[in-house]
């Protein structure tokens, strides 16, 4: 969360807000800060939490809510609530989809809704076929039907039809959309990497300049410290360090 936050901000120049939406199910994990403390220096970052658990006790006020993203947390606190209990998330996810014709939405976000129910709330082919079969049931009774009955198959048959499709051309597609893609993710972790060995260097240095060559234990230690600003941390101990005694103390209290 904290990373997020000051790379967002490094980015942007601007006040960043972090979030967290927590869809686990351990009612008392809730954890709203992110802090440490080294040298005397203290980083700190408190954020507002929602845990979606919570709103299965208002479940009435989700129901009545014009807000689309009630529906994806009945979606969700249903997904979890059915898990090894199939048939009762077919009738959940068809209640669910119902009630979409019901909410005065725009179309375009009726549809985007019931993708998202439909991949949340995964059944077996033979509760899928019968879902559909409600649907389609339900829209033939319907004078305006939401959905056209290619729109309602295209949602499911997309993800099988996208296979099929990409075993064909994926290869060749595959190489040119890959060689750009990775040219843009190579040069990014690239960047990370390289500033990283950099910085594990420049510590490594200015310690063996200052005290001579230095153990492989410290050495290793170092390789493993993946975080930027532990590592800046470390290089201005090691230019301030009055001995390596005193330096390997400091890391052994960073692990």
């Amino acid at each position: 969360m904290y990373i997020y936050n000051y790379r967002a901000f490094d980015l942007y120049q601007k006040p960043v807000i972090s979030l967290a939406i927590l869809g686990d199910e351990r009612v008392n994990w809730r954890p709203d800060s992110y802090n440490y403390t080294i040298a005397g220096c203290e980083v700190s970052l408190k954020f507002p939490t929602v845990k979606l658990l919570d709103y299965e006790e208002r479940w009435t006020e989700l129901e009545t809510s014009s807000n689309p993203f009630a529906i994806i947390v009945m979606a969700h606190l249903k997904t979890k609530a059915t898990t090894g209990k199939l048939p009762q998330r077919e009738q959940w996810k068809w209640k669910l989809i119902r009630g979409l014709y019901e909410k005065e939405f725009e179309r375009e976000q009726i549809i985007k809704l019931f993708e998202i129910i439909d991949n949340m709330m995964t059944l077996s082919p033979e509760l899928q076929s019968s879902l559909e079969s409600k649907i389609k049931q339900f829209e033939e009774e319907k004078t305006m039907p939401l959905m056209s009955n290619m729109e309602l198959r295209g949602i499911e048959r997309g993800k099988e039809i996208g296979k099929e499709i990409g075993k064909e051309i994926g290869k060749e597609i595959g190489k040119e959309i890959g060689k750009e893609i990775g040219k843009e993710i190579g040069k990014e972790i690239g960047k990370e990497i390289g500033a990283l060995e950099k910085s594990r260097d420049d510590i490594k240095t200015v310690l063996t300049v200052r005290f001579g060559q230095i153990s492989s234990e410290i050495e290793e230690i170092i390789g493993k410290i993946t975080n930027p600003t532990i590592l800046e941390e470390l290089l201005k101990l090691a230019a301030t360090a009055n001995s390596l005694a005193e330096f390997k103390q400091s890391l052994a209290r960073i692990q």
